[in-house]
């Protein structure tokens, strides 16, 4: 994967973030350093990041891809109400059984996703004062 100013500016971006911010979010921050920057190259350059194994691309329930800078497997919450994203804590972690093992299969598994919803602090918190 070549690496170029846009692609760098759109990593930097999205390593500032720990909330998994979809496209449409670092495009906006991304145009403040590249005003020039098209939305489509943003989608594209994450995508081809996301293909490369540099970040994570999520496709929960709920709404928009997001984008997690840290690419290996790991759970995530997610809030029905706002939608917020967030990483658990690694020792949160439930280690499953390659699923080719559990039916003698000749599937080729190339990752999983593990998410929990529900309601976020915030959420629950303003839920109990109504």
């Amino acid at each position: 994967m070549r690496n170029t100013e846009q692609k760098s500016v759109i990593l930097e971006v999205l390593q500032t973030h720990k909330d998994h911010p979809t496209a449409d979010q670092i495009y906006s921050e991304v145009r403040e350093r590249l005003p020039r920057i098209s939305l489509g190259t943003v989608y594209r350059n994450l995508e081809k990041m996301s293909q490369a194994g540099v970040i994570l691309k999520l496709e929960l329930g709920g709404g928009q891809k997001r984008f997690d800078p840290t690419p290996s497997d790991h759970a995530h919450f997610r809030c029905v109400i706002c939608s917020a994203v967030e990483d658990l804590p690694e020792d949160l972690r439930i280690d499953l059984p390659e699923l080719s093992t559990l039916d003698n299969s000749k599937r080729v598994v190339l990752g999983n996703t593990l998410e929990y919803y529900g309601y976020c602090e915030k959420c629950a918190a303003e839920r109990q004062l109504n």
